[in-house]
């Protein structure tokens, strides 16, 4: 399993958010649905809200409000939004 394909989940701290900037970041809103996504470059997220399951080729992996969420640059995945989504996000470098 490739490392770099991973998605990578943390429960940040607040000073963290805060040095990142995440709070100046967008929002992102999507109802219960499923959905193929790729990942044309590094998205990071903070969910607001939600619960959702993502499926890659490595890994199924969960997470919802709090979580801090890595989705490498080449990633092809299935989302299925359990509960409505509301997150800050932002692509590329953060």
């Amino acid at each position: 399993m490739s490392n770099k394909l991973k998605v990578l989940v943390e429960k940040p701290e607040e000073q963290k958010l805060r040095d990142l900037g995440v709070r100046s970041w967008p929002i992102w809103i999507k109802e219960i649905s499923t959905f193929d996504w790729e990942y044309d470059e590094k998205e990071v997220c903070l969910f607001l809200e939600g619960d959702v399951t993502v499926k890659t080729p490595f890994e199924t992996v969960s997470f919802g409000k709090g979580d801090l969420v890595t989705f490498p640059q080449g990633l092809s995945c299935r989302w299925h939004v359990k509960q409505p989504v509301r997150k800050h996000y932002k692509f590329g470098d953060v």
